[in-house]
C-alpha cells in the first residue's frame, strides 16, 4: 500500500511539472505577439537602410608584403 502511495505522489508532482513546462513553453496566442515576431524576422532580413549600417573597415596590408607606393613625377 505504502508503494502505491508513493507512486501516485511521484505521477501527480510529474505530472503538475509537466504542466508547468507546457505552459511556459506554448506560443503567445495574440495578434499582437504574432505581429511582434513578424517585425522581428523583417529586421534581421533588412536591418535598415545603407545609410544607417555602419561602414566594414579595409583590411590592413600584411607586414610581410611591401607597401604599394604611387610613382612620382
Amino acid at each position: 500500500m505504502n508503494a502505491l502511495i508513493f507512486l501516485g505522489i511521484a505521477v501527480v508532482l510529474s505530472l503538475i511539472g509537466c504542466g508547468i513546462l507546457w505552459v511556459r513553453s506554448r506560443q503567445p496566442g495574440s495578434m499582437e505577439a504574432h505581429i511582434r515576431d513578424f517585425e522581428r524576422e523583417l529586421n534581421a532580413l533588412a536591418p535598415g537602410n545603407q545609410q544607417e549600417r555602419p561602414r566594414q573597415r579595409p583590411p590592413a596590408p600584411h607586414r610581410d608584403e611591401p607597401e604599394q607606393r604611387s610613382p612620382r613625377g
